[in-house]
C-alpha cells in the first residue's frame, strides 16, 4: 500500500463478518467505485467519506435466493422492501413463473396472476425482459431464471397436456434464447395447474440444456404435504437425468399431519446428496403465501387473506372472520373470495427451524410484492432471521446466518464476485448493529422496514442510510 492511500469510502472501526462463515474480525473497509479495495487496518488512509461504524458488523450485501420481483424490479425501481432489510441482489423467475419469454393477451392464469395481469406479460423473448430492467435501474442486482410454465403457456396450445415433441422443441428453443440472452436457469412448479401435465420426460430434456451451460434447476415441488418424499424423488431424478444443480424451493412439510417430518426429509436430501448437487432454501416463518385455494381449506389452519379481486374490502381479515360475517362455512367463503390470495399457517416451527439449520439451507423471502397486504416475509425475512433466530434464539451464529444469505447462496447460483468481502469483489455491503437487528413486519402490519440496518450500498453506491432510502439506483443485471 503506498503511504498514504486515498479511498472513495472507508467504514472504519467496525467488525467484518465475510460472507465465508468464518468468525468476525476487526478491520476497516474501504471502497473504490464498485469494489471493495482494501481490508484491513486503514487508520492511515485517506477517503473522500469516512463513516465510523464502531460496534457495528459490515458483511456482504444478502442474496434473496427465491423471490417474485420479476416486475416489482421495473415498476417499483426503489425496491424499498429489500434494501431496508439489507438484500442486494434478488433471483427472480422462481416456482416456474417468470414474466418471460411470454406475451398475454388475456388475464394470466394462477398462479402467473402473483406477478401481475395481462398488461404485465409483455415480453416474448427474454432479452426484452433483460433490457427493461435495466432501463428501469432497479435499486437492487437482478438474476433471472425461466419459469417452466411461463414456457409452456408460451409454446404450448393446451397446458393441460404433456408437451408433444413439437411443443418441446419450442421450449427448448425459448429456454436455449433465454440462457443466451443471460438467465441463469429453469425454475419449474408442476404443484400449479399450467404446468402439472408436465412429467420427468418433458422435464428432463430442459434441465439437460440447464445443466450444460452450468445453470441452476430449481424446483416448487409437485406436493409439499402427504407425497413429499415422492415429489422429491421426482425432483432429484429430473436433475440428476438433466445433470444440473439443484435447489428446491421454500422446503416445508405442510399440512397438520405432517409437522415433524422434516426429519425424514433432510434426511432424504442428504442421502441423495452423496451422488448430486441439491440445495435447498426457507423463509423463517410458519405461514407460507400463494393464490387462494379452496381446496386447502381444512378448517384446521388459519388463513390470512392477502388480496381479493371479488371482494377486496376483506383483504387483511381471516377467513374464518370472513366466514362468520358471510354466515357460511370457510370453504365456501373462500369460493366467494376467488380469484384471491392467501396465507396459509400450515408449518411447525420445530420444522421451520430444522430447515433453517440444515448446512445446505439458504435464506429465500418467497415475497409477493403484487399483494396488496403481503406476508411479512416480503419486508422481514432477512432480519428475522438475524435478530430473532441467530441472536435470540441461538440457533446458529450470526456468522452462519450471514453465510447462509450470501457466500452460500453466491456459490451455488454462481453469482461471481459477490456474496463475500475481498479485495476486488463488489462493493455490495451491509453495515448493521447485531444488537439492534429485528424485523418489524407483522401479519398484521407487513410493510415494515426492519430496525438496525444503518448503510446498505450496491455495487459501491449507497442506497440506505439510517432508516431512509437515499434514493441511489445501482443494481444491475447479472448474467
Amino acid at each position: 500500500m503506498p503511504d498514504i492511500a486515498k479511498f472513495d469510502l472507508i467504514f472504519r472501526g467496525g467488525e467484518v463478518m465475510d460472507g465465508s462463515g468464518a468468525d468476525r474480525f476487526n478491520a476497516d473497509v474501504a471502497i473504490n467505485g464498485d469494489r471493495v479495495a482494501a481490508i484491513g487496518q486503514l487508520a492511515q488512509a485517506d477517503a473522500e467519506q469516512v463513516l465510523d461504524i464502531s460496534g457495528k458488523v459490515v458483511c456482504p450485501g444478502f442474496i434473496d435466493v427465491h423471490s417474485h420481483d420479476d416486475r416489482a424490479c421495473i415498476d417499483k425501481p426503489g425496491m424499498r422492501s429489500k434494501i431496508s432489510q439489507g438484500v442486494t441482489t434478488v433471483i427472480v423467475g422462481n416456482c416456474g413463473i417468470s414474466l418471460a419469454p411470454l406475451v398475454c393477451h388475456s388475464a394470466p392464469p394462477e398462479p402467473l396472476n402473483l406477478l401481475g395481469g395481462r398488461h404485465e406479460f409483455e415480453f416474448g423473448n427474454f432479452r426484452d425482459y433483460i433490457v427493461a430492467v435495466e432501463l428501469a435501474k432497479p435499486a437492487v442486482n437482478v438474476v433471472a431464471l425461466v419459469g417452466h410454465s411461463t414456457l409452456r403457456l408460451s409454446a404450448m396450445a393446451d397446458v393441460g397436456k404433456k408437451a408433444p415433441a413439437t411443443e418441446l422443441e419450442a421450449m427448448l428453443k425459448l429456454l436455449e434464447e433465454a440462457l443466451d440472452a443471460g438467465a441463469a436457469g429453469l425454475s419449474s412448479g408442476v404443484y400449479y395447474p399450467p404446468g402439472m401435465a408436465a412429467d420427468i420426460d418433458e422435464l428432463a430434456p430442459l434441465v439437460q440444456l440447464v445443466g450444460e451451460r452450468q445453470g441452476i434447476y430449481t424446483v416448487h415441488l409437485r406436493d409439499e404435504y402427504d407425497r413429499i418424499i415422492e415429489s422429491m424423488q421426482e425432483a432429484f431424478t429430473t436433475a440428476e437425468q438433466g445433470r444440473a444443480s439443484l435447489i428446491l424451493s421454500h422446503h416445508k412439510c405442510a399440512g397438520l399431519q405432517n409437522w415433524g417430518r422434516s426429519r425424514e426429509t433432510l434426511e432424504f436430501i442428504d442421502q441423495a446428496s452423496k451422488a448430486q448437487a441439491i440445495s435447498i432454501d426457507c423463509y423463517p416463518y410458519t405461514a407460507g403465501s400463494s393464490v387462494l385455494d379452496p381446496a386447502l381449506v381444512d378448517n384446521e389452519i388459519k388463513i390470512l387473506i392477502t388480496w381479493s379481486e371479488s371482494r377486496p374490502e376483506m383483504k387483511a381479515r381471516y377467513l374464518h372472520d370472513v366466514a362468520r360475517h358471510w354466515r357460511c362455512s370457510q370453504r365456501e367463503a373462500a369460493e366467494r373470495l376467488l380469484p384471491g390470495g392467501a396465507c396459509y399457517f400450515q408449518m411447525h416451527e420445530d420444522d421451520v427451524r430444522r430447515i433453517l439449520q440444515h448446512p445446505s439451507c439458504m435464506i429465500g423471502s418467497d415475497g409477493l410484492p403484487n399483494d396488496p397486504h403481503p406476508h411479512p416475509r416480503l419486508w422481514g425475512t432477512f432480519p428475522r432471521v438475524l435478530g430473532h433466530y441467530a441472536r435470540d434464539e441461538n440457533l446458529f451464529s450470526l456468522e452462519t446466518a450471514i453465510w447462509k444469505m450470501t457466500g452460500l447462496p453466491a456459490s451455488r447460483m454462481g453469482i461471481a464476485e459477490r456474496g463475500a468481502i475481498q479485495p476486488g469483489t463488489f462493493a455490495d455491503l451491509v453495515v448493521m448493529d447485531p444488537d439492534r437487528i429485528r424485523d418489524n413486519a407483522t401479519y398484521d402490519n407487513p410493510c415494515q422496514p426492519a430496525t438496525g440496518i444503518d448503510y446498505v450500498l450496491v455495487n459501491g453506491r449507497c442506497c440506505w442510510r439510517g432508516g431512509e432510502a437515499t434514493g441511489e439506483r445501482s443494481g444491475r443485471f447479472i448474467s
